[in-house]
Order: C-alpha cells, then sequence, then structure tokens
C-alpha cells in the first residue's frame, strides 16, 4: 500500500469516529472517557494521515504532541490543533477507568469542531498530494 492510500484508509477510519463523537452529545449517555477516547483516536489517525501523505514515517504512538510536532517544521498553520493534545491520556488509561468526578466536562462541541477542522485540513492535503501525484482525487 502507498503513502496515500494508507494515509486515504487512516482519514476514512478518523471520520467514523467523528461520526461517533457527533452521536455523543449526551454525557449522561455517553462517559467523558468513551468520547474522549474516540476524541483521540480520531486525531491520531488524522495526523498519522496527514505524515503518510507527506511520505513520512510516523511512530507507533498515542501521543498526540509527539504527532502534531513532526508536522510543526512543514506546516506552520498546524498549530491550531494543539488544544487536541489534551485528549493524550484518553488514548489508553482512561479508556478502561472513570474520570475523576472533580475533573472539568469535556467541551463536546468544541472538540467535534476542532477535529472536524482537522479533517478537512487532512482532506485538503490529500487532494493536493494526490495532484502532485497526477492521481485523480
Amino acid at each position: 500500500m502507498n503513502d496515500l492510500d494508507l494515509a486515504g484508509e487512516l482519514a476514512g477510519a478518523a471520520e467514523r469516529d467523528l461520526s461517533a463523537l457527533r452521536g455523543m452529545d449526551d454525557p449522561g449517555t455517553f462517559a467523558d472517557e468513551i468520547f474522549g477516547f474516540h476524541t483521540q483516536q480520531a486525531t491520531e489517525k488524522l495526523l498519522k494521515a496527514w505524515l503518510a501523505a507527506r511520505g513520512e514515517t510516523y511512530p507507533l504512538s498515542h501521543d498526540l504532541a509527539t504527532l502534531l510536532d513532526l508536522l510543526k517544521a512543514n506546516e506552520p498553520d498546524i498549530d491550531r490543533f494543539d488544544a487536541l493534545v489534551e485528549y493524550t491520556p484518553y488514548a489508553v488509561r482512561l479508556r478502561s477507568a472513570a474520570t475523576d468526578p472533580g475533573s472539568c466536562a469535556l467541551d463536546r462541541p468544541q472538540a467535534i469542531e476542532q477535529v472536524e477542522a482537522l479533517l478537512a485540513a487532512v482532506r485538503r492535503r490529500l487532494a493536493d498530494a494526490e495532484s502532485e501525484d497526477g492521481c485523480e482525487p
């Protein structure tokens, strides 16, 4: 599988996570750790898709800051997604444990908006890469 195909598959998987997020607006039905997990997963897949679209290798890591840092050298506008780093702990640790009841509730609309913006940016990058590659988008 080439880098652009991999990037497309990752973006598609992230889009499914985003679809789930859109249905998780009720914290009484979907706990923060479930919403946070899907936010982290969508973000991780999209950042890896972006890296793959650039032809870069990415680490097998759930650390969103690490993935963002890999993009920052060549993608100065990537800083606008820094807030998504706060979802890194939801990758594993909080997935199987209840969140601290004293902690702040997640801002679900903002998280969805950020993931949607990241998806749009990755889709644009993929379209650009396919055009450069001579492939049909």
